[in-house]
């Protein structure tokens, strides 16, 4: 059967991106043309067909440089997923295309509409024009007919298909960014309700799930050759990372980049006179247009008393730009792929993403002291009770601080990838200060934080033999550095430190392994594996199906990074084996996306639909829910609570004034209790917190014990206040304590008794 030249032309496609995800009319198109061998002698910097099968015509744009004289004849093989789906030839001069028949060397500029035979049109099958990111190939070889070199092959192209479906849906990206905002916003009203356990369980959920997203996304942001569909999939959670395109924004990126000494980008601007190629069939076509670039800055012309330094410079810049190939048309791979995927100048990508953490933090600061004043106008018209959000309204400031570190440790993987790749483009000297200021002051912030914890539990254990004591009982500790901890046991109040630094060894691979894929793979792969065995075999996360959330996501995060490094064809696979498996780590993703949404939607409804919220959830076996309680959410009905709380030094709603944890008193033990207990009369001492005769632990279960350690539990730390005099016998000590626990328990019900270490 003779095959027509409008088979392949109407077949033509590379970019989803620029298509829309939902249209009326069946089309297929191809916005570039790429070369696949060295030397190849026809070029093209202007590609564009679009086939419409209602019209049967075939729109093609072409601007092509050809170096070929002669009959030729057309080799052409069309591929889906790897499956060879055609093969045939065709001569230029039977289809009638003028230009090619015979070719001459020189610019070939094309502008034409092409008739599509029926015949042709059923030879393509119909899920051709309804399978999203269709990864389908053209590719022809063209074959010398005459003189010396018949039969040689002269030059070799191919276009990659497209039919405008894709799964890059806006749709999707406002479904995942709404429900993790809202669990975030849910957590932190139900927190403020005094719901604690369901509060920790929400936030700490929906923060897993953020951090799923921005693994998804530094998937897309490797220089690994992703297949389309893998492409557009990550392009869904790019917002994760800040990349999000508004276009007044980077008209002002733009100029700010120009007006502090910086060359932007200017590739949107040329596509209507080249083309874009969108690189994911290997590295080694970026690597050929590296090359002749740095040929093409060898050959410049230059002056002879032009230092070779200033040459270099020149060729440096070039390098940090968009790779153009000898033809004029642009490759963008990794971090380039994904902003032009965007709509977004490669040299404004990390302004873009350090503007909307810096939009985030300002929108969410403004929110909280807006949510403050309007509390505190209800109650003081009288629209609500004056015990609502008590404890955020006396410490809303320590609130804020909380808060504003949690979204520095979410915002981290972004500035850090963002700012390290900033360090390697050096777009503006403006914009490496800014990548300096927000990478190493988000490290020290963050380090010095967990820093913090670290010290306050050890001192918890030191004096109370648990960390948990003064991680959970004090509302400081818990309101301004628990987003470090509040989502791991207690023992496990470290595990922050490897969080940061498995962010941090992600941000470096992905950031300075832009040219090398495998080594990004590779890294990933172990990074992963490192993850997966640690959250496995520690199970730090507060309760049995927290850690079930998390370490399934490792365990996906594991598999995402097998499939990468397949991706990069190291195993010299068929072509089929990458497109199969891009389509498996899609369906896959999407599964496992869609399960952990409803979960943290069903989680968050219950809990504004159930009358005890906490009730859902099993009290975690640290007994960090009993300290909160016996310090913050129980009211004091009694004189002698009343009494009680004075002695704490607990002020109104639950914070204590005596310890002060922004200083270097990380514990009880704090100068402002020294001088308290120094201003009490000598025959009457404080108690120590952890009193015997206030136990802090139940009666039917003995106190958790550290590193194997046999020594009963009055073998604590020696209180700070000094030792009281050895001749008190127990029964004194039973009537003189400060804790007022005893009379409580003879005389009335006290709420302050249902806590751990109290009967029931």
């Amino acid at each position: 059967m003779k095959f027509s030249i409008a088979r392949p032309v109407a077949a033509l496609a590379s970019l989803a991106a620029l298509a829309q995800p939902a249209l009326s009319e069946p089309i297929l198109t191809s916005n570039s043309l790429n070369t696949c061998q060295e030397n190849s002698g026809f070029q093209a910097s202007l590609f564009k067909v679009v086939f419409t099968p209602n019209n049967n015509t075939a729109n093609v744009d072409i601007v092509a440089v050809s170096s070929i004289q002669g009959s030729v004849i057309f080799d052409i093989l069309i591929t889906a997923y790897g499956f060879e789906i055609t093969k045939a030839k065709v001569d230029p001069c039977d289809a009638g295309l003028a230009g090619l028949c015979p070719m001459t060397a020189g610019k070939i500029p094309l502008n034409f509409n092409l008739p599509v035979s029926a015949d042709a049109i059923k030879q393509i099958p119909g899920i051709a024009y309804d399978f999203p990111d269709l990864d389908a190939t053209v590719r022809v070889m063209i074959n010398v007919t005459d003189g010396p070199n018949a039969g040689t092959s002269v030059a070799c192209v191919e276009a990659d298909i497209s039919n405008g479906k894709t799964v890059d849906l806006l749709g999707v990206k406002w479904a995942t960014a709404i429900v993790a905002g809202l669990a975030l916003v849910s957590s932190a009203i139900v927190s403020g309700l005094g719901h604690y356990n369901a509060a920790s369980h929400v936030a700490a959920n929906a923060l897993s799930l953020f951090g799923y997203f921005q693994a998804q996304a530094m998937l897309g942001l490797t220089g690994v050759p992703l297949p389309p569909v893998v492409m557009a999939w990550t392009q869904d959670f790019q917002w994760s990372m800040g990349i999000v395109r508004v276009d007044f924004m980077q008209d002002i990126f733009t100029w700010y980049q120009r007006a502090t000494g910086g060359t932007p980008a200017h590739i949107f601007d040329a596509l209507t006179t080249v083309s874009v190629q969108v690189e994911k069939r290997s590295v080694e076509i970026a690597e050929l247009g590296m090359g002749l670039m740095k040929r093409s800055v060898a050959m410049m012309p230059r002056t002879i008393v032009e230092p070779i330094s200033d040459v270099m410079k020149r060729a440096a810049l070039m390098k940090r730009a968009n790779i153009q190939t000898g033809s004029g048309s642009y490759i963008v791979f990794g971090i380039q792929r994904v902003a032009f995927k965007a709509g977004i100048e490669s040299t404004n990508l990390f302004l873009t993403s350090l503007t909307f953490f810096c939009l985030l933090v300002f929108s969410v600061s403004l929110s909280v002291a807006l949510f403050k004043a309007g509390l505190e106008l209800a109650v003081k018209k009288r629209w609500s009770k004056s015990d609502k959000f008590i404890e955020f309204r006396n410490g809303w400031l320590t609130v804020l601080k909380g808060i504003l570190f949690r979204l520095t440790l979410i915002g981290f993987p972004a500035m850090a990838i963002f700012c390290l790749w900033e360090f390697t483009q050096n777009d503006s000297a403006a914009l490496m200060v800014l990548a300096v200021f927000f990478f190493f002051g988000m490290i020290v912030t963050l380090g010095w934080a967990a820093a913090k914890v670290i010290r306050i539990a050890r001192r918890s254990v030191a004096m109370h033999r648990n960390p948990a004591y003064i991680l959970f009982s004090d509302p400081l500790a818990l309101n301004k550095w628990g987003f470090l901890y509040v989502q791991f046991r207690a023992s496990a109040y470290y595990f922050i430190v490897p969080v940061l630094g498995y962010i941090l060894i992600k941000a470096m691979f992905v950031a300075f392994g832009q040219h090398n894929g495998t080594v990004q793979a590779v890294g990933f792969i172990l990074v992963e594996a490192a993850a997966l065995i640690g959250a496995s075999v520690l199970r730090p996360w507060m309760d049995k199906s927290t850690n079930i959330f998390n370490i399934s996501i490792c365990a996906m995060n594991f598999l995402n990074s097998i499939f990468l490094l397949i991706f990069t064809e190291v195993f010299n696979q068929p072509k089929m084996v990458t497109g199969v498996v891009g389509l498996v780590l899609w369906i896959f993703n999407a599964v496992f996306a869609l399960v952990l949404l409803l979960m943290l939607i069903i989680s968050t409804i219950f809990v504004f639909f159930r009358e005890n919220p906490d009730g859902r959830y099993t009290y975690m076996a640290d007994d960090r829910t009993s300290f909160m309680k016996s310090q913050t959410h129980l009211t004091t009905t009694t004189e002698l609570d009343a009494l009680g709380a004075t002695a704490r030094g607990d002020k109104h709603g639950g914070y204590k004034g005596g310890l002060d944890l922004d200083e270097d008193a990380e514990s009880i033990s704090s100068d402002s209790m020294r001088r308290q207990a120094e201003r009490m009369p000598v025959g009457n001492p404080p108690g120590s917190p952890a009193n015997p005769a206030m136990p802090l632990f139940p009666a039917d279960r003995s106190p958790p014990r550290y590193n194997n350690e046999k020594r009963p539990y009055t073998d604590r730390a020696p209180s700070p206040y000094g030792q009281a005099p050895a001749n008190l016998t127990p029964q004194f000590r039973a009537q003189n304590n400060a804790s007022p626990a005893g009379y409580r328990q003879q005389n009335n019900a006290s709420p302050w008794q249902r806590g751990a270490g109290y009967e029931h």
